[in-house]
This record gives structure tokens, C-alpha cells and sequence, in this order.
């Protein structure tokens, strides 16, 4: 088991002074900080299957992130700009405060699920944009045909100050405590199931913070562990470097990529992104069950039990375990990275010995915090 005491910078450091070498990737037109960027034409131009191959090296074997240019059409992106900030415009009326996982209250500006809000305000913005095929490329390359999108809007606003480097979804979203509870080979399979992307909403030179990338990086085993470690920080911090995008760029990356957005140094631009979240259509279950019915079922007994430890095996088997996916527009990350799950509010109800009617309630708040509408 992978162990956070165990992690050394030096490891980290070594890893990541391997180099981008242009030779390797014949469809990339340049190699910058380290990155790898390609030109969506002459992407679009190759045959699909040795695109295919080679962004998924670049992604699992190399770098680890890439940038394609002119990826969707900046007039389409306008368009989407509009409708993204009109919607910001709206929570910030109603006085709607939008968490972020990684940066300080304030420092930007968010929409959850940008995908579903972008859909339904404007469909044929919707098919412009997401029917980019460079987007259905690399996410085809790394995840297969049937990947699943989500997308949330990022805006660093003038002052904002910079992320702290990280990975993501999934491991990423948990304390390192919780982590080694995983085995090691889960560090491995969680980047293999998610791809992260983002789309330049504007012109992003080094003053407006694109993001902090630190290529080669998802190839150090213990890297989900190291969050909150002083040392990997300040490492990271000074080793990230940083792409300049144009308006419609967009940036993929694999989620074990230690990255962040960057500080906005400008007194007026308020620089946009739209982070697609893009997940392997292999990380489901075979069978619909109704969990809620099952642990409302199980709880008189769950509840004699007391103390017997098959109590609690027996609710990992019924409970849903996992807080996502939900809503987090109403279902904000409490006091971590991601809400509660369904297991923890029976695990609340037992402890605080709840009635069952009590239980009913708090699982139908829970399932409607997660609907979208």
C-alpha cells in the first residue's frame, strides 16, 4: 500500500526532469515548457487511428498534457462566453455563493454543471460547441466512444490568486487518509478512468494565470498523497510552468497531472475557462437498484446490531458509498472536498440513533440536493 509518510520529493523531482522529446509525437507541431501542442487541422488531417494512438501516449507515457490550437471556433466561444456570464450575472443577484474546491472564497467565479445550463439556454450554441471534433478526439483517445461529458465554467477574476497544485477526480477529492485506504494499484486505474480538459474562453497570456502544469507528473506513483505537504508545494509551486492559449485553444490533461490555475495579475480581465470533466463510461455498476429502499429496509436491523462490525460491511454492500455525481450546486463539499454520501448520513442516523422516519426524510433531502431540476 502506497503510503504518504512515504513520498519524497526527490522521487517527484526526478520524474519530472524527463524531457518532451518532438521526435516522438510526428503530429505535434512544437514542444513548449515542456507541453506538447498540436494544431487542430493537421490533427483533424491524420489518420484517426495514429491520432488516436498518439494522444493516448502523450497522455499515459509522455507529458501527460497536450494543447491543441483552434479546437473550437472562437466565434462559437463568444457566443458561449455570453451565455456563461449572463448566467453568473444571475447567481451573483440572487446572492448565490459558488464553492471551489481549490482556491480561496472569492478569487473566482463558477458554474457547476455548465453542460446542462449550457444546453438548455441555447441548443444550437450547445451543438457548435460540444460538437467539436477535436474535443471528441482526444477524450475518444483516452476514454473510448462512449465517454461521458461534464463541464464547469471557471472565471479567475483581476487579483485572483492561484489554485494550490494538485491532481483531481477521483482520488484527488480525498484527505490522504482516505486514500491509503485504497490499494496501490487503484492510484494507477483512477487517472485511466477521467480525462480533464479545458477550453480558453479568451486570450490567456502569462498575466492572466492559464494553468500551472508540471509535465510528467502523473507517472509518480504516490501523487494523490502529497496534498497538504509543505515540501511538495513549494516544489510544485516553483516547478509549474505556464502555456499561453488563444481564444478557443483547448488544454487536456491527464487528472493525475499536478496542476492548478495560475494568479491573475491584471486589474481588469476576468479570464474564463470551461473545464470539461470527461469519464469513462466503464465506471458504473450492471444493475439499476434502488438503494434508498434498501437501506431504509435494513436499518431497524442495522440499528439492533449496535456494535456488530457486519452491520457496517453489510451497508457498503447496500448504501451508495460514493458521493458523486450530484449537484454541487445544491449539494456544496462540506468541511472537504466532496459532501456526504448516502452511507455517511446512515452512518449519522445509527450513531445519533435516528428513527426511521427521520432517515426517510434526511435520504429524500440527499437524492433531491443531487437533481439538477
Amino acid at each position: 500500500m502506497l503510503r504518504a509518510e512515504d513520498c519524497r520529493v526527490e522521487d517527484l523531482r526526478a520524474i519530472c526532469a524527463e524531457p518532451t522529446v518532438l521526435a516522438d509525437y510526428p503530429l505535434a507541431s512544437r514542444v513548449e515548457s515542456g507541453v506538447l501542442v498540436y494544431d487542430a487541422h493537421r490533427l483533424q488531417s491524420a489518420p484517426r487511428d495514429q491520432a488516436l494512438e498518439e494522444i493516448a501516449r502523450a497522455l499515459g507515457e509522455g507529458p501527460g498534457v497536450l494543447i491543441v490550437e483552434g479546437a473550437v471556433d472562437p466565434g462559437v466561444v463568444d457566443r458561449a462566453t455570453s451565455i456563461f456570464f449572463g448566467i453568473i450575472d444571475e447567481q451573483h443577484a440572487e446572492g448565490t455563493s459558488v464553492g471551489d474546491h481549490f482556491a480561496k472564497a472569492g478569487a473566482n467565479d463558477r458554474i457547476w454543471n455548465s453542460l446542462e445550463k449550457l444546453a438548455v439556454a441555447d441548443p444550437a450554441t450547445f451543438v457548435d460547441y460540444h460538437g467539436s471534433p477535436v474535443l471528441d478526439l482526444v477524450s475518444t483517445a483516452w476514454l473510448g466512444p462512449a465517454y461521458q461529458m461534464t463541464a464547469q465554467v471557471n472565471v479567475v477574476n483581476p487579483g485572483g490568486a492561484a489554485q494550490v497544485p494538485h491532481r483531481d477526480y477521483h482520488l484527488g477529492f480525498m484527505s490522504p487518509e482516505q486514500i491509503e485506504t485504497y490499494p496501490t494499484h487503484v492510484h494507477a486505474v483512477s487517472p485511466l478512468l477521467t480525462l480533464q480538459a479545458a477550453v480558453a474562453h479568451d486570450d490567456t497570456p502569462l498575466e492572466t494565470g492559464p494553468t500551472m502544469l508540471l509535465p510528467h507528473s502523473q507517472k509518480y506513483p504516490g501523487g494523490y498523497l502529497i496534498a497538504g505537504r509543505d515540501d511538495f508545494r513549494a516544489y510544485t509551486e516553483a516547478a509549474c510552468v505556464q502555456v499561453p492559449f488563444s481564444k478557443g485553444d483547448a488544454i487536456f490533461f491527464s487528472p493525475a497531472l499536478i496542476h492548478g490555475a495560475g494568479t491573475n495579475r491584471t486589474t481588469d480581465v476576468r479570464r474564463m475557462v470551461n473545464l470539461l470533466q470527461v469519464s469513462s463510461a466503464f465506471g458504473r455498476s450492471m444493475e439499476s437498484v434502488d438503494r434508498g429502499r434498501m437501506v431504509l429496509s435494513l436499518y431497524p436491523e442495522l440499528l439492533a446490531r449496535g456494535e456488530d462490525p457486519r452491520a457496517d460491511i453489510a451497508l457498503r454492500s447496500a448504501a451508495e458509498g460514493y458521493p458523486f455525481p450530484t449537484n454541487l450546486d445544491r449539494d456544496p463539499p462540506v468541511d472537504g472536498l466532496a459532501p456526504p454520501s448516502q452511507a455517511d448520513i446512515v452512518r449519522q442516523a445509527l450513531v445519533e440513533k435516528w428513527e426511521l422516519d427521520d432517515l426517510h426524510d434526511a435520504l429524500v433531502s440527499h437524492a433531491r440536493r443531487r437533481e439538477t431540476a
